[in-house]
Order: C-alpha cells, then sequence, then structure tokens
C-alpha cells in the first residue's frame, strides 16, 4: 500500500517505517505517552489491578493507579511524509518482562520514560537495552508533584554513557512527545553510523 499524499507530477512517497519501543517502571506514563501522541485509536491491553496482583505491584508514588498494561500499547505518528513510526509501549511489571524480547525484535531504539521519585524503576530497562545494544535515550516525565532535576544529574544517577540523551518531557504533551521521539530516531541513527566507521589504528 502507498501512503503520503502527492503532488502534481511527483510519484506518491511510500514512507520508511520504524518500531520504536517504549519502557520503563511500573507507572510511569509510558500508555499516556503512546496516547499523546498517535495519530490513530491506541491499542491498549490494560487490566483492573487486583487483590491478587497487590504483593507484587509496588504503587508506592502511584496510589492513583487502577490499571496496568498486561501485553503492549500500540500506536503510530507520522514524523514526516516519508517516516512512519510505530510505537510499542511494554509492561513495566516485572512478571510481564517475558514480553520484552518478542516487542524488541526490530526495532530501530527505545525510550526508557523515568520519573525522579522512583528512578530506580528503569534501571531494568536501562540495563536490558545496553545488553542488548539497542539505542536508547531516557526521557525523564516531569510529574507535577515530582522535584526537578537536571538532565545531567539523572545521567549520573542512572550511571549513564555520556553518549546517551536524556530528554525532559511532559508525556500528556503531543509536542514534548515528538521531540523525544525525534531525538530517539536521530540517536539510533547516529549509533548506526557509529558502527559503521571503520576503526581507525
Amino acid at each position: 500500500m502507498i501512503f503520503g499524499r502527492t503532488e502534481r507530477g511527483k510519484p506518491p512517497v511510500e514512507p520508511v517505517t520504524l518500531k520504536i519501543l517504549v519502557a520503563g517502571g511500573f507507572g510511569v506514563g509510558k500508555t499516556t505517552l503512546v496516547g499523546a501522541v498517535s495519530e490513530i485509536r491506541p491499542l491498549r491491553t490494560e487490566e483492573q489491578l487486583s487483590e491478587a496482583g497487590r504483593p507484587v505491584d509496588d504503587t508506592d508514588g502511584v496510589e492513583s493507579k487502577h490499571t496496568t498494561t498486561v501485553a503492549m500499547d500500540f500506536g503510530r505518528i507520522t514524523l514526516r511524509e516519508d517516516l512512519v513510526l510505530y510505537l510499542f509501549g511494554t509492561p513495566g511489571q516485572e512478571r510481564f518482562w517475558f514480553m520484552w524480547d518478542e516487542l524488541s525484535e526490530g526495532a530501530l531504539g527505545a525510550v526508557v520514560l523515568a520519573d525522579t521519585r522512583r528512578l530506580e524503576d528503569c534501571f531494568a530497562a536501562v540495563d536490558y537495552f545496553e545488553r542488548r545494544s539497542i539505542p536508547f535515550l531516557v526521557g525523564v516525565n516531569c510529574f507535577e508533584e515530582a522535584a526537578r532535576y537536571p538532565a545531567e544529574a539523572v545521567r549520573q544517577a542512572l550511571d549513564l554513557d555520556d553518549d546517551v540523551p536524556v530528554l525532559l518531557c511532559d508525556a500528556r504533551d503531543r509536542g514534548s512527545v515528538k521531540e523525544v521521539l525525534v531525538g530517539v530516531v536521530q540517536h539510533a541513527m547516529d549509533h548506526a553510523t557509529d558502527r559503521r566507521q571503520p576503526a581507525l589504528g
């Protein structure tokens, strides 16, 4: 199928499609981020939190959260006429991490969403992408009630390499989320270019 508008005398544009993961801890705003920017109605696999899950679902700091993603969130955004991103939000709870391997297949890069009130919750996602050499950036979701820290302070707290971008964002705001997505695509492209460069020496 050919997507995109056509101009008189020019053939239709078939866009490049890229897969981006959105990962992070429980309640950090992954579903919100995908929903804020998706141009289609996002696919969500949310279920109500249950009494059975209470012993394993850490809701400290997110007491108002009543649902959780059990498989994935899915959305789509056209960044340019020739570039479409498919967004896959991963489940945040440890018991659903077995799905990450399948979701990460073929991904260009990832956004690790972080909450400064529960920064340790994104360690697992950072470790996952580092071990698999999947380019990622950290998006610090600036909750209204959370303390604000400069990006460099977050980088140090997460012990990130210098080349991993850290961006402050609002997962509810379409423009803010688009900046994060543009950032992760650029970072992944730079990463791919660096890997193709011949070693000197």
